[in-house]
């Protein structure tokens, strides 16, 4: 059984081509829930009427990805759970393409799909996840034409939230997302935690979605929470070693960032970035008291570190 969970809030334009997807999938043993974030469009008539095999789980209330996903994960049923954006859609062989990955690789706590533009096909979103050594994370491939360069099944550091398979045993043991991101980087919160505990993450080429990528994100939204997250994922995940070979990268990374949103300080995102970093630097005493059990939870060399994590030249 595999659960797949879709948050959704005022999505009704966007949950038909995601559910109908999912009634085309060739592997058949799984359930959909829908966790509404408390939509006041459409969303919950269209499902009670289009698709009454849906689990529909109201929060009556925006809580916002972290919490919608941690709600419908404890719903859920299986020995795996996957995440799924409402303005996706899968191609019929998607989960059974997850599922064979995480029976390849029992060492897996973590499957990322490959995921290509909704409106051009041949153009990836992401390949899997990775994370700079200078705490900037990113999508491997973004915007590179899909050439076959990224057919190999391998390890990434983390899969992209958008369509993220996780299996339960490993949630068991680390936790669900961190609900104090609220929208963006609780992927790599979670796959952070993933790695340290000595899980994997595996890339499965063959389970494609393709990605509205602007339709449910992005703007100041999204600039405000990467700034503010970027650095709760530094104080909360990353471990001391690493920091003391590479804070002067890490430090610089951030006063790239500054520097750049005060130059461009007439945009709303650039003063949303601004803001979020100052609300990163306030919300570090919070982020160090979860620091020590999952430093603790470690079981991972820095060897190890060092290999599934990305230079700084290194794009993706």
């Amino acid at each position: 059984m595999v659960g797949n969970i879709i948050p959704n809030w005022n999505g009704a334009h966007h949950l038909p081509g995601c559910l109908e997807s999912l009634r085309q999938q060739t592997f058949r043993d799984f359930e959909v829930i829908v966790v509404d974030n408390g939509s006041t469009d459409e969303s919950l008539d269209l499902l009670a009427r289009d698709f009454p095999e849906v689990r529909v789980l109201p929060l009556g209330e925006n809580r916002g990805f972290a919490g919608a996903c941690n709600a419908g994960i404890r719903a859920a049923r299986g020995r795996y759970v996957v995440l799924l954006n409402n303005d996706t859609e899968a191609a019929p062989r998607w989960l059974e393409e997850i599922v064979a990955a995480f029976e390849r690789h029992p060492e897996a706590g973590i499957v990322a799909s490959k995921m290509l533009l909704f409106d051009r096909r041949d153009t990836f979103h992401t390949t899997g996840d990775f994370y700079r050594v200078d705490g900037i994370p990113g999508n491997r491939g973004v915007w590179e034409r899909d050439r076959g360069q990224y057919d190999v099944e391998e390890y990434v550091f983390s899969a992209c939230g958008g369509s993220a398979a996780y299996r339960r045993e490993m949630l068991d043991k680390i936790g669900l997302l961190d609900e104090d991101f609220f929208y963006s980087c609780e992927d790599v919160d979670l796959a952070w935690r993933a790695q340290l505990a000595g899980y994997r993450c595996v890339y499965a080429p063959r389970a494609v979605v393709y990605h509205k990528l602007s339709a449910t994100g992005g703007g100041t939204t999204a600039s405000f929470y990467d700034g503010r997250n970027f650095i709760y994922l530094l104080v909360k995940d990353y471990p001391g070693d690493l920091w003391r070979t590479y804070w002067r990268a890490i430090l610089k990374a951030q006063f790239r960032l500054a520097w750049e949103a005060l130059r461009a300080w007439r945009g709303a995102a650039a003063r949303a970035r601004l803001r979020g970093m100052l609300a990163g630097l306030l919300g570090i005493p919070r982020m160090l008291r979860k620091r020590g059990p999952i430093q603790r939870s470690r079981t991972v060399d820095r060897a190890y570190l060092e290999q599934i994590l990305s230079q700084v030249d290194e794009r993706g």
